[in-house]
């Protein structure tokens, strides 16, 4: 039986708190072929699509977007936590579970009518997510696919934040 990406995914009860079950992305990264099928798979969501560009989130949006980009050959635009970047910029704020963040992207990222993938590695809420998608808006762009490594189903944002856009995951699990 071959590997599966899931395969690649460490679960650990019980954390951050009792009741959680805590999927843990870095173990997909850690394993050269987990890795490498987590990117292939992102590439397969695109494939025959016409983009111009990958944009990813920080932290592990960059981990998974960056890779995505180059095989593709687009280039990669970073969402960044507010104060990163140096040059002038556009940004959104969004709330959490306890209060909000703004994210920033620069102004001259995306250009009128560019068209977008954007990869993050977990969908729960879609609240960071939508913030970059109203980011790429005002700058002109349209995102055309969105593709995440995981996705907690129970958050439901494919149907609620993301609702209206192309949106798929290469694990679903059940539950928050």
């Amino acid at each position: 039986m071959s590997k599966k990406l899931e395969d690649c995914v460490t679960t650990i009860p019980d954390f951050p708190k009792p009741g959680i079950m805590f999927r843990d992305i870095t173990t997909i990264i850690s394993d050269p072929e987990g890795f490498k099928m987590a990117v292939d798979q992102l590439c397969d969501m695109v494939k025959g699509m016409d983009i111009d560009i990958v944009v990813g989130s920080e932290s592990r949006g960059f981990i998974f977007g960056a890779p995505v980009a180059y095989a593709l050959g687009k280039g990669f635009v970073m969402a960044r936590k507010k104060g990163k970047l140096p040059r002038e910029t556009i940004s959104e704020t969004y709330d959490l579970e306890y209060g909000s963040a703004t994210l920033e992207m620069h102004k001259d990222s995306i250009r009128p009518g560019m068209k977008v993938f954007l990869v993050d590695d977990l969908v729960a809420t879609g609240g960071t997510t939508a913030a970059i998608i109203k980011m790429v808006e005002k700058l002109g762009g349209k995102v055309v696919k969105i593709g995440f490594v995981m996705e907690l189903a129970g958050f439901d944002a494919k149907n609620k934040a993301l609702k209206g856009y192309d949106v798929e995951s290469l694990i679903s699990y059940p539950g928050n």
